[in-house]
């Protein structure tokens, strides 16, 4: 195992000592003292690389990270596992916002609350397909835009009669699949998808989640499941579809017709390329 103390050291420096140990063949690594340093983990490579991070890591940790495990002992800022290909990630603490923007693969297990925009364009493709679990509470816009994967919120920080999740819940979601722990207001839904109760599916995906989250973070199964989910899907597989229009510069007729839309706001119903 390889420590790094990374006291004062500059993000770049810190990456550039983990990536030359790794091409060295170095394996597991302890890295103390992390304050802020970003891009930790960022476009590493490899399911049998281990990096144990004790401090607060900065933004974009483990960005397009395909394999390794990292395990946070602290919370993390914003921007864990953007675009990130594969592997897992473990955080005991809280983590920032917009996370898992973009998430193609993987899995994350966070202890903690997390911010805003949680989820945003997560993605999936065949047998690719995100995860991730967050034991506490999320701010505005969790699953916004989301096109696929799973994102399972559990509220183990709230307190008694406290909401788990904020505004605008799902909106835009028009893929993968959102569980909420406890009942979801309806006040604070995306109109783009509904509420369902879980079927037999829905528990075969849940379950071997939720373990690794308590074996992880020392949490009782049971407890966990004392209360019943609900499990978020979106009802519209293009919700703006109609709102799209094309760009002028693709246009290879003199005129091409423009939605209705445009007529109603005082738009031309045709109009030439020469007035781009």
């Amino acid at each position: 195992m390889k420590v790094i103390d990374a006291k004062n050291l500059h993000y770049r420096e810190l990456n550039t000592i983990i990536y030359e140990a790794i091409q060295k063949g170095e394996k597991h690594f302890r890295v103390e003292n992390v304050l802020g340093q970003r891009f930790i983990g960022d476009g590493l490579r490899g399911e049998d690389i281990l990096i144990e991070v004790y401090g607060t890591p900065g933004n974009d940790l483990a960005a397009f990270m395909n394999g390794p495990t990292i395990r946070v002992y602290g919370n993390a800022q914003d921007g864990v596992g953007n675009t990130m290909n594969a592997g897992k990630i473990f955080i005991h603490g809280d983590a920032g916002d917009v996370l898992f923007y973009g998430m193609r693969g993987g899995e994350v297990y966070i202890k903690g609350d997390v911010g805003y925009r949680v989820g945003i364009h997560m993605k999936e493709y065949m047998d690719f397909v995100p995860k991730a679990v967050i034991g506490g509470c999320a701010g505005d816009f969790f699953g916004e835009y989301m096109a696929g994967g799973i994102l399972v919120l559990l509220g183990l920080t709230a307190q008694k009669g406290e909401p788990i999740t904020g505004d605008y819940l799902s909106t835009g979601m028009h893929g993968g699949r959102i569980y909420i722990r406890g009942k979801v207001d309806p006040t604070t839904l995306g109109k783009e998808a509904k509420p369902f109760d879980l079927d037999a599916e829905d528990e075969k995906i849940l379950r071997p989640l939720l373990e690794n989250f308590c074996k992880e973070f020392g949490y009782d199964m049971k407890e966990i499941m004392k209360v019943p989910f609900t499990k978020l899907i979106p009802v519209s597989k293009r919700p703006y579809g109609k709102h799209y229009v094309p760009g002028w510069h693709t246009l290879t007729n003199r005129k091409q017709l423009v939605p209705s839309s445009y007529e109603e706001n005082g738009y031309p119903a045709t109009r030439s390329v020469r007035d781009r």
